[in-house]
């Protein structure tokens, strides 16, 4: 399946917006990747995207990139260290929940707008919005 089949550039237009939406509650910083295939560990190759997008560059730590391969069936959600420090182990499960459960029923959309909004609430918990916050990151999708 190729990426475009994946999503749409509508659906890509909705994405970048759920995103926005999401960093709206929160001074977190949320990114999506999406590739077709991943290359050895997911969670190895979903930090070196981390790394490549310079997401551990945000002044409070506090960046997360959802990472999908298309092809593998992979998925993968890395916080920062700044999150990854105050919160539970199990803290993106129900993010994870999101996704997944709308990618079994086909709707990849859905469950990608889904999961971004989850997780600008679990990170509203420990990053909440700062009036002198600015988006630091891209909001737009990261393809490989």
């Amino acid at each position: 399946m190729k990426v475009s089949e994946f999503i749409t550039p509508e659906d890509e237009k909705e994405i970048v917006e759920a995103i926005k939406e999401a960093e709206l509650n929160t001074s977190g910083e949320i990114r999506l990747h999406i590739e077709h295939t991943c290359t050895g560990d997911r969670l190895d190759h979903a930090l070196e995207i981390f790394e490549q997008l310079e997401m551990h560059k945000t002044e409070l730590s506090n960046g997360v990139l959802i990472y999908v391969s298309i092809d593998d069936h992979q998925l993968a959600i890395i916080g920062d260290k700044g999150i990854n420090d105050v919160v539970p182990k199990d803290f993106w499960e129900s993010t994870k929940d999101e996704i997944i459960s709308q990618f079994k029923k086909g709707h990849y959309k859905q469950g990608l707008i889904n999961g971004i909004l989850e997780a600008g609430k679990q990170l509203k918990q420990h990053f909440p919005y700062q009036s002198d916050d600015t988006d630091e990151l891209d909001n737009e999708i990261s393809k490989g």
